[in-house]
This record gives structure tokens, sequence and C-alpha cells, in this order.
């Protein structure tokens, strides 16, 4: 892997660049199909074999939008989940949630979710592709959606989901650096994970995967 480090605005061409050179809109036939062949990435990607261990089961299809605002320091947008809701609530995540049988790709779901969470327009979004396959503890099959975000948007958040949004420098989170490895004990199983805190604001688990995956996806080797 390269030690590229993410860039500041002068190099957010670059990213955009690279990004559609190495990402894609095919969908992996592994989203739907567990058995398929595929890239795949997940709470225990650092230990695969873990996964038998702590008798985990990921088959529910979801989609993520993982947008990046296209400001003079490019940032990306983050939403703060509420506390009431029944899987990840209060953390740090991605707009976006499970595939909807009406919903004509992952990437449709992932726009659909995002408007539905925060009143991100559609038409504002511009999709790049998708990222690796990332498969959670909870049961999902999640395909990250890579997008480049107008920022001329007025955000409307869905109380019922989310508490707060929010954006970090693309910079910050591209910077591996910033990457922190850390264990969890999860039922009898150490769990590794990443780590990216920024200011009062905890970035960890699958949000973290999904964004040291986008990270490896633009900037690897």
């Amino acid at each position: 892997m390269s030690d590229a480090r993410a860039p500041s605005r002068r190099q957010a061409e670059d990213f955009f660049s690279l990004a559609r050179r190495r990402l894609t809109l095919e969908v992996p036939a592994a989203l739907t199909d567990p058995g398929a062949e595929g890239v795949r990435r997940g709470d225990l990607d650092l230990d695969p074999a873990l996964w038998q261990r702590a008798g985990v089961c990921a088959t529910r299809p979801a989609a993520v939008l993982v947008p990046v605002v296209d400001r003079a320091a490019p940032t990306v947008l983050l939403t703060q989940r509420t506390a009431e809701l029944a899987s990840h609530a209060g953390q740090v995540a991605f707009p976006g949630g499970k595939i909807d049988p009406g919903d004509a790709s992952p990437l449709a779901a992932a726009l659909r979710e995002a408007n539905e969470e925060v009143g991100l327009p559609p038409a504002l979004v511009e999709p790049i592709g998708y990222l690796d396959l990332y498969l959670t503890f909870s049961g999902f099959r999640i395909l990250p959606t890579l997008a480049r975000v107008r920022p001329d948007f007025a955000l409307d958040l869905n109380p019922r989901e989310v508490v707060d949004a929010f954006e970090v420098p693309l910079d910050f989170l591209m910077n591996p650096d910033h990457h922190r490895r850390r264990t969890r004990d999860w039922k009898g199983v150490a769990r590794d994970y990443y780590e990216m805190p920024f200011g009062e604001r905890y970035i960890w688990g699958i949000t973290a995967g999904i964004l040291r995956n986008l990270y490896e996806r633009v900037y690897g080797a």
C-alpha cells in the first residue's frame, strides 16, 4: 500500500479522479448471495476466522451513502444516531439502511435513506462507485456508495433516527495516522476494530471500518 496522505483542496480533484478510476457501480453478487465470490470486509475482517467462533451470520442486504461534500476543503457528512434506535443506537454513522424491495439498486436505497434521514436531495448527489461489501455483527451486508455532494444543501433531520449531522474534513479521515486499532471483548470474542476520534465525535466500528476501506481503495497500491 502506498503511503499517500489525504488531500487538501488543491488535491481534491485527484481524490475524486482516483476514486472514479478505482471504483465502479457494479453490484457484487455477494450482496444477496452469501456464497458468492468477492471481497468482503466486516466487523471481524482483521481476523476472519473469528466469524465462526462468534456465531455471526450476516444475511440482510443494506446500503449506506458515503457523502463527500465538495467544499473548498472537502468533508465527509456523518450522522449521530438517536439513542432509541434498535441497532447501533447513539453511534456515528453514514446515512443508510436496509435495501427495500422497491429500491432499484443499492445506490437507490442509499439515496432514499439519505433523503429520509437528513433531507439530502438526490439531485445534489453524484455517485462515484461502491466500496467493498461490509458484514456486521447485527446481521447486515452493507454496500457503501461513495458520492460527491454539492455543498448547497439544507438538511432536514428525521428526529426519530438522527439527533445530529456534522462534517469531518476528508484529509483527516483519509490520513492513516488517524486510523487507530483497538480491541474489545464481544461475547467472549476479542474484536479488533478501527477508531478515528475527531474532537468530541467518536467514530469507530462499522463507520471507521468503511472509512478505512475507502482509504485503501482510493490510495492503496
